[in-house]
């Protein structure tokens, strides 16, 4: 990849924010902790410094080695890392005697200034900081105030470094993408040249310098991710791949075959293990959801691994990992809290012997999506919504028989249809039922019932970090609800999950 921008990471919830906004101008970024990030710099045209929830007063505060960055390339400081460069370089960062929280408006602009071309005067942009430069260092040029904010932004006289104490990534501020364009393209003069075309013949070319003549197996999962990285993979070394599709018996309805025939049509060499009976044995009286994700991921990687012997010679092991999957795998602080297992990065047992191969690891999943679609796959099937890697077992809250599965399975496919039937399916990020561990009393004809509850969820999101409930209309859930009762024999309560993430989950294991 060519004309990359380095982003050190001081850990800010937006840091990924920033990546995405650059990413959408076509050009390509990489995100490292501050503390670890590459010797080698000179791939890179521009540097950008996250925000962060530290004080720059603190002990503990970040303080990476600029000597290499300050100077020597066009560099960006964003909110800690203006107050940084403030801080440790002649200037002073004092506590704020004000709220800079939230939205702001630019009260003044300097004149002729390439970083604020075409920004309007009155820019809105979103503060986020407790702290407040109070003087600028040494050789700093102000360029921006607030009306409550003297020091809003500012550049170093003698070199191209341009520093500013509010958020441009986020959508609250207005102009921060025309200002993150003016400091790349006009001012660091970084080539917009990273689009889906150039990443697929760069991608090509990389795994057939990579791979060359072995043998590569790739275990799909009817998702996104693993369906372009499959055929990114096919594109470069054909009949060399061979993909395996386990059925863990937690797949949504008929989904193992209809899948399978998909895959098939798509001239991808690809093999299908029915694998159910063996994944709900192992599943047997289990409740706890974490127990649940670590018997999927063994069984999953036996069941691969069983497969993968049958084959000769194989070298590389194939993953779907996205570019989130890295980030949160290397944080600033070390590896994140763990919210759930089951992650793509990491995990291979030592007996496999396989190296890796990721073709998507340094794409955000929007971009998977585009590549999918440069690469002529089926729109229908880039558009599917993400589906969790233990499958229906964490929908299925406490112990999981094959009964409550053939429940689920038929909730979740009247409930799935009914989204594509009424023109829903496409506004919505991720749709699904939970079968919730509550029997409710009923009156079906004459007849007292006591059966399951099942929750309907769909949220609207843009890469699952974030989410809100969607507002489905009532018409929509009367005859969903209606139809799910007559239909599923064992259940005869449906309710609407409306909760947003945070504080729940999407899941709800």
């Amino acid at each position: 990849m060519q004309h990359n921008v380095l982003i050190l990471d001081f850990g800010s919830q937006y840091t990924q924010l920033i990546a995405r906004r650059v990413r959408e101008l076509n050009i390509f970024c990489e995100i490292f902790p501050y503390n670890h990030f590459p010797d080698d710099l000179t791939p890179y045209k521009a540097v950008i410094l996250s925000g962060s929830p530290y004080s720059v007063r603190a002990d503990d505060a970040p303080h990476p080695d600029l000597s290499q960055i300050r100077g020597k390339k066009p560099l960006l400081a964003v909110c800690y890392g203006a107050q940084y460069l403030a801080h440790f370089f002649d200037g002073e960062v004092a506590p704020s005697n004000t709220r800079e929280y939230g939205r702001a408006n630019l009260s003044y602009i300097k004149e002729g200034e390439l970083f604020f071309e075409s920004v309007d005067h009155h820019s809105q942009v979103w503060m986020s900081h407790s702290d407040t430069i109070k003087k600028l260092p040494a050789n700093a040029v102000r360029l921006a105030s607030t009306k409550d904010v003297e020091n809003v932004a500012y550049r170093i006289e003698g070199e191209t470094t341009y520093a500013i104490q509010f958020h441009p990534e986020v959508y609250h501020s207005t102009d921060g993408k025309q200002m993150l364009e003016n400091f790349l393209v006009k001012i660091a003069q970084v080539e917009q040249s990273f689009t889906p075309n150039a990443f697929v013949d760069d991608c090509v070319k990389e795994l057939r310098d990579k791979v060359q003549n072995d043998k590569v197996v790739l275990g799909l999962s009817g998702g996104v991710d693993s369906t372009v990285a499959a055929v990114l993979l096919h594109k470069a070394i054909g009949a060399n791949l061979y993909c395996i599709f386990v059925n863990n018996g937690l797949l949504r309805k008929d989904e193992f075959q209809s899948v399978l025939n998909q895959y098939k049509g798509m001239g991808l060499n690809v093999k299908g293990v029915d694998a159910a009976d063996r994944f709900l044995s192992e599943l047997d009286g289990v409740d706890d959801p974490e127990t649940k994700r670590k018997i999927i991921g063994r069984v999953f990687i036996e069941v691969f691994d069983d497969e993968a012997h049958q084959l000769q010679d194989v070298k590389w092991l194939a993953q779907g990992t996205i570019y989130p999957d890295v980030i949160e795998s290397v944080s600033v602080k070390g590896p994140s809290a763990t919210i759930k297992s089951h992650h793509n990065v990491g995990g291979l047992p030592d007996f496999m012997k396989l190296k890796i191969v990721e073709p998507l690891r340094m794409l955000f999943k929007d971009e998977v999506r585009r590549v999918g679609a440069t690469l002529g796959i089926d729109p229908e099937l880039l558009g599917r919504h993400p589906f969790p890697g233990p499958g229906l077992s964490i929908r299925i809250l406490g112990a999981i028989t094959p009964e409550k599965v053939r429940i689920l399975q038929e909730v979740d496919a009247i409930f799935i249809n009914g989204l594509k039937t009424h023109g829903l399916y496409d506004k919505v990020w991720q749709a699904g039922a939970i079968l919730l561990p509550v029997n409710s009393v009923g009156v079906m004809g004459d007849e007292r019932t006591y059966e399951k509850v099942v929750a309907l969820r769909a949220v609207e999101s843009t890469d699952g970090m974030t989410a809100d409930w969607v507002h489905l209309p009532y018409e929509f859930l009367m005859l969903i609800s209606n139809e799910i009762i007559n239909k599923v024999k064992g259940v005869n309560r449906v309710v609407y999950d409306i909760s947003s993430k945070p504080p729940a989950t999407i899941e709800w294991e």
